[in-house]
């Protein structure tokens, strides 16, 4: 709270007064705080209100009565609300800050407390209690606090009540209440809009402050998850002409490695908007091969500390969705003069390798070089090749290549989980064609194995310079996590002794011994959820799935930041930088001095930026497959349950996915027994049992294509068979009792997927 400062006498302040408290007060400066720090009581309390009055409709000060402020000017102490992410930093404007064309709001950069110490990741949209200070370069905020999220916008559908009161539906499908519409800006029943709060508390409402359309029209699914994650899909004008003007950069061939004579290929899925990778090998003469891997040369044309780099940085990679990609790169770098097109000489950093008859890449250097891809082949192709025995002689040593270093994988036993991709098919017209399962062929393992050998190469090959990297790492699962999958494994009569070192093959081992394939699933989604969640830093704790001790990401620079810093260590490290160019871009394209100041923060920024595009993109398909499956509502389907709650259990349809909830409501009258370690619900009377793995029937009963949300239901409302998977151990005594129709719903979340 705010002392009363020494020199004011108590009694009702002069303007002058009010001013000098609100610019020194150390916390908020409300009309409370303002009382106090004057000692005021009744009648001076009214006439303080009024004189705030005055002073507000003067211009004086501005701000609400909670929180007031000089006018033009920023408080003291204040609530910021992020609105933009730059060179990694969290850039802020007062959150109570009144719209004014003549006055916009100063856009404030965050920093840390102490110098060194980590700050927790921030992102769009969040709140901090902040101290401030106006400098010479412009203001700045000292975050005090994080402060819980509140809704800030949403996006919705427009909807009327019988009296004709407007109403906005959320998509978002953890938003459970629609919100009435203060203000509807000309939007049209059944629109997709953008709103944000009309006022504090929930009856204040919301208004309309963008109409974006028809919500079932193509391409409006990944709108809606652009909008909801304000992912940056637009370049300016000025980001746009630098990188126009990168794509004019000469190529220099006395300064590259002159590659374009060997048949080099790109292997990539039919559909790919851009390429970024190339390979190719020939037997060494001793049992092994020699290798190269060339990767487009991102970082010749994106130099540090130019608007086209600090709009990579800021959206940190691409974000692919069914019917668009948002790339980190404008165009006409990303699709075209960066991408590895066959036939036509392109910019590479190439990363020669010799793998010995064992399977190990003993030595690797890396360079710049010009490439000219010989073919593009779609990975269905080549490997159509491989198995008629038509492969030409450069496919067939890339295959035999990758046999041994799929021996060496094999001994160094990463994680193996078999996990399901769905794949979204569109026709012309942008509407759904088909729901399906990827399928995994050896061609795309092939790529997969000379891809990590050369991101293995790149995090060595700096480390033995003591040079800077962005590892990628992942962590071995937490104690915690090993104890909750140690008493889930015990419900299932399986063991986890935690004596011993954890390592993905004790993991795969586990796996193996499971012959039921229904068991086998529900083990592998545990394991699953008992890993932590991949990230980028530039300190190595190594790389858990895959079993490595130093493992950066190198491979593709034109979708992901992290690569092109690695790209930019590389230049410095082995002296790589080409003739400044003559046009008007940044000198050097290697690392600047913020980058490697930055290195952590930028690190945390890209983390977060690939956490967002994985959300988007897995809500997305889940719109797809809602909007699918909306004409089939009534069938039943086969399902696996994925997750129990004490309200329900969550249900996916097998080969095609999508999870439903099944509500404890609606699975009869009796009473249902929730245990947390075994993740099973037990019908108190009829001892029915539904538990994460169990396969059974049930019937759609709705699904949203603007959430994304599946609901179903027993076939019968009785219950439903469930196929048998083994001997289930009776649940434990503890659990909460959930009454049927009667029993109160808690909330619904949808298990996350984890992805390394």
């Amino acid at each position: 709270m705010a002392k009363r400062p020494t020199k004011f006498q108590p009694g009702l302040p002069t303007r002058e007064q009010v001013l000098e408290f609100i610019q020194t007060s150390e916390t908020i400066a409300g009309k409370r705080e303002i009382a106090k720090a004057f000692g005021l009581k009744g009648q001076e309390k009214i006439a303080l209100k009024a004189l705030l009055k005055d002073m507000a409709e003067e211009g004086l000060i501005d701000g609400r009565k909670t929180a007031y402020h000089r006018m033009g000017g920023v408080p003291r102490v204040t609530v910021l609300r992020v609105v933009d992410i730059e060179d990694g930093e969290p850039v802020a404007i007062p959150d109570n800050w009144q719209p004014d064309d003549a006055s916009p709001p100063p856009r404030i950069r965050l920093v840390e407390k102490k110098k060194g110490a980590r700050q927790a990741a921030l992102r769009r949209g969040d709140q901090v209690l902040a101290r401030t200070e106006e400098t010479r370069t412009g203001w700045i905020g000292h975050p005090m606090k994080k402060l819980p999220n509140r809704l800030e916008s949403v996006l919705g559908v427009v909807e009327f009540d019988g009296s004709g009161k407007p109403w906005l539906a959320p998509v978002d499908k953890r938003i459970r209440n629609s919100s009435p519409i203060s203000d509807i800006g000309g939007a049209e029943k059944g629109q997709l809009v953008l709103a944000e709060p009309a006022g504090r508390g929930p009856r204040a409402g919301v208004r309309v402050t963008e109409v974006l359309g028809d919500p079932l029209a193509p391409k409006a699914f990944s709108l809606i998850a652009i909008h909801k994650h304000g992912i940056p899909d637009h370049f300016s004008d000025e980001v746009l002409a630098e990188a126009e003007l990168a794509a004019k950069l000469p190529l220099s061939e006395e300064q590259r490695e002159d590659l374009r004579h060997l048949p080099i290929v790109a292997i990539d899925p039919a559909d790919a908007r851009d390429h970024d990778d190339a390979i190719w090998a020939e037997p060494d003469g001793e049992g092994g091969f020699r290798a190269i891997v060339a990767i487009a040369d991102v970082s010749f044309y994106v130099r540090p500390g130019g608007k086209l780099d600090r709009e990579a940085r800021k959206r940190g990679n691409s974000v692919y969705f069914p019917d668009r990609v948002v790339p980190m790169l404008p165009e006409v770098l990303s699709a075209d003069v960066c991408s590895l097109k066959a036939g036509q000489d392109r910019a590479s950093m190439v990363c020669h390798m010799t793998i010995d008859g064992q399977g190990k890449v003993k030595e690797w250097r890396f360079a710049r070089a010009i490439v000219r891809i010989a073919d593009f082949w779609p990975y269905e192709q080549a490997q159509d090749l491989i198995d008629t025995g038509e492969a030409p002689e450069n496919l067939q040593n890339l295959w035999a290549a990758w046999k041994l270093l799929k021996a060496a994988r094999d001994a160094r036993d990463p994680l193996a989980l078999e996990l399901p991709e769905r794949r979204v098919m569109l026709d012309e017209k942008g509407k759904i064609a088909e729901i399906a399962l990827r399928e995994h062929l050896d061609a795309h393992q092939v790529i997969e194995d000379f891809m990590i050998a050369a991101n293995v190469a790149a995090a060595k090959a700096l480390e033995s310079k003591a040079s800077p990297v962005v590892y990628r790492v992942h962590e071995p699962p937490s104690r915690e996590k090993l104890l909750a999958l140690r008493d889930y494994l015990d419900t299932m009569n399986r063991k986890l002794a935690l004596g011993q070192v954890i390592t993905p093959g004790l993991f795969n081992r586990m796996l193996k011994d499971v012959t039921d394939e229904a068991e086998k699933a529900l083990v592998m989604e545990a394991v699953l959820r008992s890993q932590t969640q991949a990230y980028y830093g530039p300190k190595n704790a190594g790389h858990f799935g895959l079993s490595l001790g130093s493992y950066a990401h190198f491979t593709s620079p034109i979708r992901r930041y992290s690569d092109l810093l690695v790209h930019r260590s590389l230049v410095d490290t082995f002296h790589l930088e080409q003739p400044r160019p003559k046009l008007d871009l940044p000198a050097t394209s290697g690392l600047s001095q913020q980058d490697r100041d930055d290195l952590g923060k930028i690190s945390d920024a890209i983390s977060g930026t690939e956490r967002r595009a994985m959300e988007a993109e897995r809500e997305t398909i889940d719109r797809y497959v809602a909007a699918w499956l909306s004409g089939r509502v009534g069938e039943v389907f086969k399902t696996r349950i994925t997750g129990v709650q004490s309200f329900g259990f969550f249900a996916t349809i097998v080969g095609l996915g999508g999870d439903g909830l099944v509500p404890v409501s609606t699975l009869g009258g009796e009473y249902f027994r929730f245990d947390e370690a075994s993740k099973q619900l037990t019908g108190e009377s009829s001892g029915a049992a539904y538990a994460i793995g169990d396969i059974l029937e049930l019937r759609l009963g709705e699904a949203n294509p603007l959430t994304g949300a599946l609901k179903f239901e027993l076939p019968d409302g009785k219950g439903a068979a469930i196929e048998p998977r083994g001997d289930r151990p009776p649940p434990r005594k503890k659990g909460k009792y959930m009454a049927g129709k009667r029993g109160r719903p808690g909330n619904i979340r949808h298990q996350g997927r984890n992805r390394k």
